[in-house]
């Protein structure tokens, strides 16, 4: 399966509540549509994941493809930021923020997603009006 490198891709941890939330986070403000969605648990994602070699294990709670390139952690975070509606994108300045000190922060919060947000007992399932957000 071939993607469209004109869109960018965020997968996400469809069993995470916060990754999911994040996800309709994004959703309400990207208004142009900039962003497809897959949960990294369905069969779109793990063709994602095959199709760009990106480990699992290395990559679990978010990933941004954007014009063929795999972002992770914190530069993936901030590179949706910067395409957000409002006063999101000033968030992008971090990026000059060394990356072993962003991950920091982001990996702690990743490490606790769970006990903090709460686990789905199944993967996120998008409404009717958002499916089109979805590659599916």
């Amino acid at each position: 399966m071939n993607f469209n490198y004109q869109i960018a891709i965020v997968l996400f941890d469809g069993m995470c509540n916060f990754c999911s939330g994040s996800a309709l986070f994004i959703i309400k403000r990207d208004p142009r549509g900039h962003f497809r969605f897959a949960a990294l648990q369905t069969d779109p994602g793990k063709l994602i994941l095959k199709e760009y070699n990106i480990d699992p294990e290395r990559f679990d709670s978010l990933i941004l493809i954007e014009k063929g390139k795999v972002y992770g952690r914190s530069d993936a975070a901030l590179r949706i930021a910067r395409r957000l509606r409002g006063g999101w994108p000033v968030f992008y300045a971090f990026i000059i923020v060394p990356p072993f000190i962003r991950n920091f922060f982001y990996d702690l919060v990743a490490r606790n997603r769970y006990r903090w947000f709460g686990k789905r007992k199944t993967c996120f399932i998008p409404d009717q009006d958002i499916r089109s957000r979805f590659i599916v």
